[in-house]
């Protein structure tokens, strides 16, 4: 687990070691999504749906959560290595083998909106947690593709921009607070209360990061790290620059949405 220090330039003590081991502009996401867990409760034991490489888990929580589940085995392996669960499962959301009313909460951060067959992933995450259990999940919502910066700056391009970040991001559900709550009505669960996050501002500095953090990709493959160098010297300038993005406030024009619903 990391230890957190609060940066002098920054008051969310997660942006810094974020900035450490992710390309800055998911670590200033990722780091507001973290800060966010500290203060609602996750009963145990605690699934992760979609727990992908490890890496958020090992960082926003100071204990280990019971179980990992995802399907993909190149990153169960990597979450080896960050240690943030008790145990890790390679398998579908919608067919996990555990039983019913198995788990005392749950949790997923920034993964629903990939899944194609979603309602079954919720049904399935109902089925194994225990009555009154926590799910708390973020998501993109249609906000997310109306700031985009390239957009902004070339105007002419924004259809086929947004066709083609759709795409390659793999969203395929960025829905209003309405939808998901009908979804998850349908699902066993009861919305209890959600917040947009993550400003426009802060949206289109993630857009242009995917290209201003290209230089990481050579360090993913060479190193299978983000950066060559996680020194203070090499991110000060970056936490500077980007730390008003990592605030916690809520905005109404937000481009995330967190979620807190209940099992019923």
């Amino acid at each position: 687990m990391t230890s957190l220090q609060p940066t002098p330039n920054n008051k969310n003590p997660f942006l810094w070691p974020m900035l450490e081991s992710l390309p800055y502009f998911r670590a200033i996401l990722r780091a507001v999504e973290a800060a966010y867990y500290q203060d609602l409760a996750l009963p145990g034991p605690v699934l992760d749906v979609g727990c992908g490489d490890g890496h958020f888990a090992s960082i926003a929580f100071q204990r280990k959560l019971k179980v990992g589940l995802d399907p993909h085995l190149p990153s169960l392996r990597e979450a080896k290595r960050w240690a943030a669960y008790d145990g890790l499962v390679q398998a579908d959301g919608a067919r996990a083998p555990f039983p019913s009313a198995h788990f005392g909460s749950a949790l997923s951060n920034s993964v629903l909106e990939h899944i194609p067959e979603l309602d079954n992933v919720l049904k399935e995450t109902g089925r194994m947690l225990k009555k009154g259990a926590p799910f708390l999940f973020c998501v993109p919502n249609p906000t997310y593709f109306k700031e985009l910066g390239v957009p902004r700056l070339l105007p002419f391009l924004r259809e086929p921009y947004e066709a083609w970040f759709r795409r390659i991001s793999r969203v395929h559900h960025a829905e209003n607070p309405e939808q998901w709550e009908a979804r998850l009505k349908r699902a066993g669960f009861t919305l209890d209360r959600w917040w947009h996050y993550f400003s426009p501002a802060a949206m289109r500095t993630l857009d242009w990061g995917h290209y201003f953090g290209a230089p990481t990709i050579l360090p993913r493959i060479l190193t299978r790290r983000w950066l060559f160098s996680s020194a203070h010297w090499n991110l000060a300038l970056t936490a500077k620059l980007v730390g008003e993005h990592a605030t916690l406030d809520h905005h109404k024009q937000g481009a995330f949405t967190f979620y807190v619903s209940r099992k019923v």
